[in-house]
């Protein structure tokens, strides 16, 4: 309840549990009456947004009409877009000039490091809201499981709480009161997108393919802001960044399979998140709707997420895995294409350490829907890459990621040299070396083929002809 209210200090819990349903539903019957005339303009002082917060609470308004069970997300995009435009200074000529000239170099330079064939599209110059955009599917598809989960529990935590003389009416109120938990993920969801979108460079800075297939972007106001204090010549870094972002792009072009590979990863983890029930349903019984910056916080903190179950362990780091293989080829083969900048190992340096700790969206991100999108092993993977490379070229390099089963594994990058020497001796036209999987795989299978023979037999005489 809100301080000021003027209610009893000798409340009941089913009192106040039924005024916060009165006014989460409003007295007219949920025309969200108890959300009206809220003071935003103290949030400030809280470290709170109020512009943002009253889009939340239109979000909430939003909810209440909303006849659907699904999740409305318009309050992610208006939220993204808010601060994503909130510094928009445009794009200069000159950047958008400078930045087109350091994709065309590039473009031709990446043809001599890797097989995989150019972009149909030119690559693009975009601002922070377009990448907001462009982006925002990937988002929703990422999020909308653990969104949904919250905004079941939070029904279910409400439903436990009520008393008896008022599980009709929560009953009655269950969409709305799901509505409810799901606004307040979009609207969290919008800010984490909104931060991103200040931070990240280019399209594949993220590390999952956020943009449209086959799209390669850099966003000049945030590139900017990479170079400073970094004392390395613009020209030089936008080379390199240019160079990176058309290697990731090409090779999601390439390998089709491998987009839809990584996604299902992703929403797979995220599907397997389960809300922490317990610190819900305590939430649940002081959750005011007129001050919805609890739930919100709880959100943002990542508490409503426990920890990791072994299942889940296991499936973030094959998709880490994954996520090394792509930044470490991408890493050698961008290295191979910009080898002409002079300061080339400093630049590499100074994006893999920013890579490596990542920044406050990243954060946020994680703490939303517990997924950390950075690569651990990314210096294994790119020593792996090389040295195939090194040793059977970079055409059959690359033809590893023409199908899913030809990509290395983990094993590969802990040690190449098994997988070294199969591309080697398919190089030579020779029978690739035997390892004791083969032949235990041989033997299983010639048992299965006499078991069969056996059992074709007629009962008391030879196998018939």
């Amino acid at each position: 309840m809100r301080k000021g209210d003027d209610v009893s200090d000798d409340n009941t819990p089913e009192d106040d549990f039924q005024e916060m349903l009165r006014r989460l539903l409003g007295d007219a019957g949920g025309d969200a009456a108890g959300l009206e005339g809220i003071d935003l303009s103290q949030l400030g002082a809280a470290g709170i947004d109020p512009a943002m917060m009253q889009q939340m609470m239109g979000a909430l308004q939003a909810a209440f009409r909303n006849e659907s069970d699904e999740i409305s997300w318009d309050s992610t995009r208006v939220g993204a877009l808010h601060l994503a435009n909130r510094d928009d200074r445009g794009i200069a000529s000159g950047d958008r000039a400078d930045l087109d000239q350091a994709f065309h170099l590039a473009d031709l330079w990446l043809g001599e490091a890797t097989e995989i064939p150019a972009l149909a599209a030119s690559a693009r110059v975009i601002t922070r809201g377009e990448w907001v955009e462009m982006s925002l599917p990937v988002w929703q598809e990422l999020a909308e499981p653990v969104a949904t989960s919250i905004a079941d529990a939070l029904t279910r935590a409400m439903r436990e709480q009520a008393p008896d003389d008022m599980q009709q009416f929560v009953q009655n109120a269950g969409r709305m009161l799901r509505q409810v938990g799901g606004s307040l993920f979009a609207a969290q969801l919008g800010q984490v997108i909104g931060k991103l979108s200040l931070e990240v460079v280019s399209g594949g800075d993220v590390g999952i393919p956020v943009l449209p297939a086959g799209t390669a972007a850099i966003l000049p106001q945030n590139f900017a802001d990479l170079g400073e204090g970094l004392e390395i010549p613009a020209d030089q870094l936008a080379l390199y960044v240019a160079a990176r972002e058309l290697a990731h792009a090409r090779l999601f072009a390439h390998a089709r399979w491998l987009r839809l590979h990584v996604m299902s990863q992703v929403t797979d983890y995220a599907r397997g998140l389960e809300v922490d029930t317990d610190s819900l349903e305590d939430l649940a019984t002081r959750f005011d709707p007129s001050h919805p910056e609890e739930l919100q916080e709880a959100l943002s903190s990542g508490a409503l997420l426990p920890q990791q179950s072994e299942a889940q362990t296991q499936a973030l780091a094959r998709l880490e895995t994954m996520l090394a293989l792509i930044e470490g080829w991408v890493d050698v083969v961008s290295s191979d294409a910009t080898k002409r900048v002079p300061q080339l190992a400093r630049i590499a340096e100074a994006i893999r350490r920013r890579r490596a700790v990542g920044g406050p969206a990243e954060d946020a991100l994680k703490s939303l829907v517990g997924l950390q999108l950075r690569p651990r092993r990314l210096r294994e993977a790119a020593a792996m890459w090389r040295s195939i490379g090194d040793a059977v070229g970079a055409s059959a390099r690359d033809a590893l990621w023409d199908y899913p089963d030809l990509v290395p594994t983990a094993e590969d990058i802990d040690d190449p040299s098994a997988l070294i020497a199969r591309l080697e001796a398919r190089a030579r036209g020779d029978e690739a070396p035997r390892d004791t999987m083969d032949d235990e795989i041989a033997k299983l299978l010639a048992d299965a083929a006499g078991e069969g023979s056996e059992g074709d037999q007629q009962p008391g005489g030879p196998t018939p002809v």
